[in-house]
């Protein structure tokens, strides 16, 4: 639960009071709850890397409390943007990613073969997703150079979008397309 919170608190960060992120918080946990109650015992699902209960989830309730708390006010504040020490850190953070989520993919998958290949997989479509944003970064800029942002951002959609099957029998071509 703690890390759909997290991700809930990426999508809503400069939008909420402390107040409110603590409601939210609140909430967020009881409904996640009742979710992954839902998902995993009576529906039956296998999620090994928490792609649907938790990125998903915490990404939906996120959205869904900026549309409830939405300000037209927001969008034209000075602090909107990232400075230069805010994607500093948050390079250092894709750093981590790239040496975590493998390991994250696989922790929930069954030992063994199962583990492997979660990471494995999942190392196909982090090279695959960072190559594809290197590929379109500068093609699509107006200043025609890479943006850092999309490689952060192109690591997170690697990591998760892999992440419901990163277990399965993909070929490397699977992982890759993912």
């Amino acid at each position: 639960a703690t890390a759909a919170v997290l991700i809930s608190f990426g999508v809503v960060l400069g939008v909420t009071s402390p107040l409110q992120l603590i409601v939210m918080t609140v909430l967020e946990i009881i409904i996640f709850v009742f979710n992954e109650i839902i998902g995993r015992d009576i529906i039956g699902a296998v999620d090994a890397g928490d792609t649907i209960f938790v990125h998903l989830f915490g990404a939906y309730f996120g959205l869904s409390v900026v549309r409830v708390l939405y300000n037209p006010q927001h969008a034209q504040s000075p602090k909107e943007g990232s400075s230069y020490t805010s994607d500093l850190f948050s390079m250092i953070g894709t750093i981590f990613l790239w040496m975590f989520w493998p390991s994250f993919n696989g922790g929930a998958a069954a030992t063994g073969d199962a583990q492997q290949r979660a990471i494995i997989n999942t190392y196909y479509s982090l090279c695959s997703c960072v190559m594809a944003a290197f590929v379109f970064s500068a093609w699509v800029m107006p200043s025609k150079k890479f943006s850092t942002e999309h490689l952060q951002n192109a690591t997170l959609a690697g990591g998760v979008a892999v992440g419901a099957c990163a277990d399965m029998m993909l070929t490397p071509g699977g992982s890759v397309a993912i």
